[in-house]
């Protein structure tokens, strides 16, 4: 899938797939979203606003109000990629995120998670 192609996807699409990898392995909605506004800042109100919005990939990282520094803390293979090897910066984050969610349901704990 070209990089274009998936910062044109819809949140309001990707989110609740997110939801339910985390959900299938015994994790909860609210977990998902504690990794999203800890990434971006968001927070939960923010999230929905921008759910509501239907504001694509592009759009919801280009408006997150703090994304976290310790971001690039995150380290590991997804998709078949390392993330802290990813040079687009809008990719980079894309799979952040998606690292995150995949740790989440991997049964880590939040504070990994979270690197604290």
């Amino acid at each position: 899938m070209s990089n274009e192609r998936v910062y044109k996807m819809k949140f309001s699409s990707v989110y609740p797939l997110l939801v339910q990898k985390a959900e299938r392995k015994g994790r909860s909605k609210t977990e998902v979203d504690e990794v999203i506004c800890w990434l971006t800042g968001y927070d939960e109100q923010g999230i929905l606003s921008q759910l509501a919005a239907d504001v694509d990939y592009e759009q919801f990282f280009g408006d997150a109000p703090d994304f976290n520094p310790n971001a690039e803390k995150i380290t590991g293979v997804i998709c078949g990629h390392r993330v802290e090897n990813i040079t687009d910066p809008l990719m980079k984050k894309v799979r952040q995120l998606d690292k995150l969610v995949d740790e989440l349901a991997k049964g880590k704990k939040m504070e990994k998670i979270l690197r604290t």
